[in-house]
């Protein structure tokens, strides 16, 4: 990116945050899917109003996250495919080993019989010729011995056969799925960087004056919002963390100042919700990787009880998420060209919250971790200030 485009990127993305204030879509219209071209969205007129250049930011943006999802919940899927492939070849190598010496003994059975040492004929009459009635009795219970373990050879052969048979063609299945994963996860990789890039498009082409009047607007609409949602008091009252959720807050505090990189979980740069899965990872805990997942599959609890380690959920799709700090702030990693920091709880539109650990006890005494100097410093969405490298387009390769 030219240092035109990031200067301009820097002072005009501060007001793509300002969902709240931006009119919302026509009631019942569709969402825009990820992948289409970028004629999907018209270009923005020279003389647009800055509520209309707030709504194609959010727009571009939310698709971008959508899209960010994707990818993360899909490389998560992939990784669980691959590692359920191995274990399948595993099996499948083993399988084929057993039916191969099952095999062998089927064949040294057939020859035995074939020589007519063992056939049932020959038991007979030997039984039947036999001087000795007792010694003939004998042989009679070795050869039904053999027979038994002729029928139970041909029965694992059996069963080997159909083993292998299904391990092979389950094996080809996973095979053909991760294909189909790895071309969805390339697909929503393209997502993001197309709806990254008509943002960067988009900044590029506004005003001086009209990139002031949206960082003025992005200013007032988070402070409105913060405010109105304090004086609701949806956020009454206090609380301590658990112990693992103090030290999940603490990691997170340590990462203020790393970089935004879209599907990176650490431990150089975050994206949202890599740096709240690793917050609890590093605390003992396994939460899902992606902010979707975490609003699915953990407890929810209500904005009045929460308590600092929670993580509040953004966006009707849940495609954004931060750790609940305490005092109406949150630590978060917000967009590309951003850095991990402190930011109002209300800077972007709430969906709600949920908690890693629900059964955990408060406690009984707890200060807050220690904020590192500039920790609420740049914007809380959009580009900050002197950032938005190309690199920082491209999905992180730990994450992959």
């Amino acid at each position: 990116m030219s240092g035109r485009v990031r200067s301009v990127c820097a002072a005009a993305a501060v007001a793509t945050a300002l969902v709240t204030m931006a009119p919302a879509p026509p009631a019942g219209a569709a969402p825009q899917p990820p992948g289409e071209s970028s004629a999907a969205l018209p270009e923005q007129p020279p003389q647009a109003s800055p509520a209309s250049l707030l709504t194609r930011l959010r727009t571009l943006y939310q698709q971008a996250e959508e899209a960010t999802e994707t990818y993360k919940s899909t490389d998560v899927e992939l990784k669980r495919r691959q590692a359920e492939e191995k274990q399948l070849a595993g099996s499948l190598a083993t399988a084929r080993s057993a039916l191969a010496r099952s095999r062998g003994a089927a064949g040294q059975l057939a020859r035995a019989q074939y020589q007519g040492g063992r056939s049932e004929l020959s038991s007979y009459m030997r039984l039947l010729l036999a001087r000795d009635p007792q010694s003939a009795l004998e042989q009679r219970q070795v050869l039904d011995r053999a027979a038994r373990d002729r029928q139970a050879a041909v029965a694992r052969l059996a069963r080997g056969e159909r083993q292998a048979a299904e391990l092979a063609q389950a094996s080809r299945r996973a095979l053909d799925e991760q294909e189909a994963l790895a071309r969805r996860q390339q697909q929503a990789k393209d997502d993001v960087e197309l709806r990254l890039r008509q943002v960067e498009k988009l900044l590029a082409g506004l005003s001086p004056e009209q990139l002031s009047e949206l960082a003025r607007l992005e200013r007032q609409g988070t402070a409105t919002a913060q405010r109105n949602l304090l004086a609701s008091g949806a956020l009454s009252g206090t609380r301590a963390p658990s112990s693992e959720g103090d030290r999940a807050l603490a990691y997170a505090v340590d990462q203020i100042g790393k970089p935004y990189v879209w599907g990176a979980e650490g431990p150089e740069s975050y994206d949202c919700s890599g740096l709240t899965s690793q917050a609890w990872a590093h605390a003992g805990r396994s939460i899902p990787r992606t902010s979707q997942e975490q609003w699915a599959e953990l407890p929810r609890v209500p904005l009045n009880s929460l308590r600092p380690g929670d993580l509040v959920i953004y966006f009707p799709k849940a495609t954004h998420v931060a750790m609940y700090l305490g005092d109406g702030l949150v630590v978060q990693a917000p967009r590309p060209g951003t850095r991990v920091k402190v930011s109002p709880i209300a800077a972007n539109p709430l969906l709600g919250a949920v908690r890693p650990d629900p059964a955990a006890a408060p406690l009984s005494s707890y200060h807050p971790p220690k904020l590192p100097e500039g920790a609420t410093e740049g914007v809380d969405t959009g580009y900050s200030a002197g950032s938005g490298p190309k690199e920082d387009y491209a999905p992180a390769t730990s994450a992959r």
